[in-house]
């Protein structure tokens, strides 16, 4: 995967934009740091229905349900009577 500055992404985009259809992802980085990836359309459509599970599938999974939104014993910090006046 070939890496861009952000700058040169800017400066160069449709060259970016034809290396991104022929060869696949592009990185964009920033100040140095990875920051985006640019990808195909078929691509990104592939890789949508696989980013998030479907309701159906959320349903039928074994996962737990309620794990994730019950937070963990003692980990709560309750208030004092002088914060709640």
């Amino acid at each position: 995967m070939k890496k861009w500055t952000a700058q040169d992404a800017k400066v160069h985009f449709s060259e970016f934009l034809d290396t991104c259809v022929a060869e696949g992802p592009q990185m964009v980085t920033k100040q140095g740091a990875e920051t985006a990836v640019l990808v195909p359309v078929d691509l990104w459509h592939r890789l949508q229905p696989s980013s998030r599970p479907s309701l159906k599938q959320l349903l039928l999974s074994d996962m737990g349900r309620t794990d994730f939104l019950l937070p963990e014993r003692g980990q709560a910090r309750r208030r004092s009577i002088q914060e709640m006046e």
